[in-house]
């Protein structure tokens, strides 16, 4: 009689185990499968076209998903002329100017290939897309 009761008593826990390994496995599964990370995406919108000497407004829209980010930590507008030295790229602080658009206006003194990387802090992540215009005479 008490080896039917020690046969049933390990069964038993060996279920019990099962079944707890298995709902955590399947509540991992869930967390993963369903909830998957977004990353913020920034889009440079710049002008048609550039001329030397004029003012022109060099824009970077931020999103997460559907949502417009209104509360990036910071974009920041890395330019240069292209071949120039390191030293010679030039940061400016965008400023917020709603819909998830963070803007600063620029002239440029010489014509010629440049460089623009926006750098892009928000909700914990960072972004820095990369384009390239032409400044006309």
């Amino acid at each position: 009689m008490k080896k039917i009761l020690l046969i049933s008593s390990f069964f038993l826990l060996i279920l019990f185990f099962t079944g707890c390994g298995t709902q955590e496995e399947e509540g991992t599964q869930s967390k993963t499968g369903d909830e998957q990370l977004q990353m913020i995406d920034v889009s440079i919108q710049l002008p048609s076209s550039i001329q030397i000497n004029e003012e022109v407004p060099l824009k970077a829209a931020v999103t997460l998903g559907e949502e417009k980010v209104e509360d990036a930590t910071y974009v920041k507008f890395e330019i240069w002329k292209k071949g120039s030295a390191e030293e010679d790229h030039e940061k400016i602080k965008a400023e917020h100017k709603g819909d998830g658009v963070y803007s600063i206006t620029k002239a440029f003194r010489e014509s010629g290939t440049y460089n623009m990387i926006a750098h892009t802090q928000a909700r914990g992540m960072h972004n820095m897309p990369k384009e390239e215009f032409t400044v006309s005479e």
